[in-house]
């Protein structure tokens, strides 16, 4: 599958910038393989070495030449605080799912809420997607907030949907409007 066009405009709001990921976001790596939940949600190993870490940002560089998805990592001010991604597995049912983790540092700043304020428009010019979701466990606090900060709206449970750290865990659903 070729690529969708990257955007020639990066996707922002508020003080947070998306951007591709460069070989200085290892740093950013290290950090958010230090979070207990953060590597059972994706491919970051956790507690990586120097060299996991640098694979896992080439991994990143990688998806969208893939087309995976578009990877962000959230900016502010020229550090990279988090990821955001607009995954596109979906996309022949017209989904686009959003994913995001923000470093246990920067968190409850508003950047999760920012980026996804940033990245649910460009969502929208990328051609298929008619509808954006978001899925997130029913503990998870911070990120319901940053959801329903940004606009998104609960539309359900679903059970045992998706396996996280070898469970299957319950998921609430969110869409954006």
């Amino acid at each position: 599958m070729t690529p969708l066009p990257w955007p020639s405009t990066p996707p922002a709001y508020g003080s947070v910038v998306l951007r591709e990921f460069t070989e200085a976001d290892v740093r950013l790596a290290l950090e958010l393989g230090e979070d207990p939940y953060v590597p059972l949600i994706g491919s970051l190993p956790a507690h990586p070495t120097l060299q996991e870490a640098e694979a896992w940002v080439r991994r990143q560089q990688s998806r969208h030449a893939e087309g995976r998805g578009f990877p962000f990592v959230i900016d502010v001010a020229g550090t990279g605080v988090g990821t955001i991604g607009l995954w596109l597995r979906k996309l022949a049912e017209g989904i686009g799912i959003v994913g995001y983790s923000i470093s246990p540092e920067h968190r409850r700043r508003g950047f999760a809420s920012d980026a996804l304020r940033a990245i649910t428009p460009f969502a929208r010019t990328v051609p298929g997607v008619e509808r954006i979701e978001l899925y997130i466990e029913p503990w998870n606090r911070g990120s319901l907030r940053a959801a329903e900060n940004a606009g998104y709206r609960r539309e359900g449970l679903l059970r045992a949907h998706q396996e996280i750290g070898g469970i299957a865990r319950d998921m609430l659903l969110y869409a954006a409007p």
